[in-house]
C-alpha cells in the first residue's frame, strides 16, 4: 500500500470510528508503530487530525478564526444556548466565556433578566448592553483577536477578585477520554482561572466540539457540573464514548 493510500485509509477510519489507536493500526496494516505515528504526525501537521497519547482523534472545527466560527453549526449553537439560558436565574452572578456559542447565549437571555454577567469578552459585553437589568462586569487585558477575548496575567488577576454562581465555559473540544480542550495554552489557563471563581461550571458543547480534541487541556470532564448539548444538559458521565 502506498503511503498516500495508507493515510487516506487512516482518515477514513478516523471519520468512521472517531479515533485512531496507533498500536492496533500497526498490527492491522502489518507496519511498525513508528510508521503509523509518522503518518499521524504528518496528518496532524496538515490540520487533518489531533494527535493524542496512543493515536489521534478528530481535529475540532471550532479552531477556525472567529469570523469563520460564526458560520459553523449555528442551529446547534442556538439549541445549546436555549438550554444554557434555563440555568440562569434572577439574582445570579454568571461568568460568560468568550466564543460564538456563548454569544448565542448572551443573545438568548430574557430581556427582563435581573443578573450580573462577568465576562472577558468585549463582544459578549456589547451584546448585553440592550438588557436594561443585566449588570455587566468586563474583565480587561490584552485582547486575543483569534477569539476576541482578554487574556493573560492582567486578566487572570482581575478574575481573582470576582465570584459567581455559574460559569458557562467555551472550549474547542469535548472528548470522553481527553477531556475539555482548546487551541491556545494562555486561553486554557484563563478558562481554568474563571472556572475556579464559580460555584458550578457547565461546558457549552455544540456539535462541532463533541468527540474532538485540541492541543491544550482546560479541565477534565469530571470537573464540570454538566455538558450542555443541543439535546439538553447532560451529566459528564453520560457522554457517549
Amino acid at each position: 500500500m502506498l503511503v498516500s493510500e495508507r493515510r487516506e485509509l487512516l482518515l477514513s477510519r478516523l471519520r468512521a470510528d472517531g479515533k485512531l489507536v496507533a498500536r492496533d493500526l500497526a498490527v492491522e496494516l502489518g507496519i511498525s508503530e513508528d510508521s503509523v505515528r509518522r503518518d499521524l504526525r504528518d496528518l496532524a501537521g496538515a490540520g487533518l487530525c489531533q494527535r493524542v497519547y496512543g493515536g489521534a482523534v478528530p481535529v475540532s472545527r471550532a479552531l477556525a478564526d472567529y469570523q469563520t466560527r460564526t458560520g459553523v453549526e449555528p442551529e446547534s449553537k442556538r439549541l445549546v444556548a436555549a438550554h444554557a439560558v434555563g440555568l440562569i436565574r434572577d439574582g445570579h452572578r454568571v461568568i460568560l466565556d468568550g466564543g460564538t456559542t456563548t454569544l448565542a447565549v448572551a443573545r438568548a437571555l430574557p430581556i427582563d433578566l435581573h443578573a450580573t454577567v462577568i465576562t472577558h469578552s468585549p463582544t459578549i459585553a456589547a451584546a448585553l448592553v440592550p438588557h436594561p437589568t443585566v449588570e455587566i462586569l468586563l474583565l480587561g487585558g490584552r485582547i486575543y483577536k483569534h477569539s476576541a477575548v482578554a487574556c493573560g496575567a492582567f486578566t487572570v488577576e482581575a478574575a481573582a477578585g470576582v465570584t459567581a454562581d455559574l460559569f458557562l465555559l467555551g472550549v474547542t473540544g469535548v472528548h470522553v477520554e481527553h477531556g475539555l480542550t482548546t487551541g491556545d495554552p494562555e486561553e486554557a489557563a484563563m478558562k481554568r482561572a474563571l472556572s475556579a471563581r464559580a460555584a458550578e461550571t457547565y461546558v457549552l458543547a455544540s456539535n462541532e466540539k463533541l468527540g474532538a480534541a485540541s492541543a491544550y487541556k482546560v479541565l477534565e470532564l469530571a470537573n464540570v457540573a454538566g455538558v450542555i448539548t443541543e439535546s439538553g444538559v447532560l451529566d459528564p458521565g453520560a457522554l457517549p464514548a
